[in-house]
């Protein structure tokens, strides 16, 4: 991927979320991978939020699926396995772990397409994670704060812009991803997660920063 770019909130961007997961529901359900959630994610899943111009999706799993069945069953819709461009990307084969959480638990597959229909958008990203995986929690609640949070949302829109114009020159989004952890650290204790139904082993520590 090229350096960060944030646009503005396309109203279109629901029903393209709903209209892939759909597609990549019945694509799994056809392969006979049993899949428990599928959600959209991310910036785009926000109201009014300014964001990457990358649809993200989510699926869980009871567990993280044989890479090559999973890569089999999205051939049909063109949609890849992503690979980083560091040996580290973050977010690729493995998330960052939560603080508190147990790392073993944020393995990952990730998937892309391009998205070249002409609209706001440049490509659709699919996380595949299992279902006991802290982060999988973590980035559905987070979405939720932002949703319900006009500051929490306005302080994560200027920081955005921000980390995209310091790392314009960038190559790829690795250094941007890193660089919005302490602002997740922080929110992790606004937003009140990890929440009573949430994987067991995240305790929040104190995040007074």
């Amino acid at each position: 991927m090229a350096a960060p770019q944030i646009v503005p909130y396309d109203p279109a961007w629901p029903s393209l979320a709903s209209g892939w997961s759909a597609r990549i529901r019945d694509a799994f359900t056809r392969a006979g991978i049993d899949m428990t959630d599928l959600a959209h994610i991310g910036s785009t899943a926000v109201p009014g939020l300014a964001a990457k111009p990358f649809l993200d999706l989510q699926a869980v799993l009871p567990a993280v699926p044989d890479e090559g069945a999973a890569t089999a069953a999205l051939a049909s819709l063109g949609i890849q396995r992503a690979r980083g461009s560091r040996p580290d990307s973050p977010g690729v084969d493995a998330d960052i772990p939560r603080p508190g959480s147990d790392p073993r638990r944020h393995e990952k597959l990730l998937y892309f397409r391009d998205l070249d229909d002409g609209g706001s958008l440049r490509g659709l990203i699919l996380h595949i994670r299992r279902a006991d995986s802290p982060f999988a929690d973590f980035v559905v609640s987070f979405r939720d704060w932002l949703r319900a949070d006009p500051e929490g949302r306005a302080e994560y829109e200027r920081l955005k812009r921000s980390l995209a114009a310091v790392h314009a020159g960038a190559d790829d989004y690795d250094d941007y991803t890193r660089a919005k952890s302490a602002f997740m650290d922080r929110a992790q204790a606004a937003m009140g997660w990890p929440r009573a139904s949430a994987p067991t082993d995240c305790a929040a520590p104190s995040l007074e920063a």
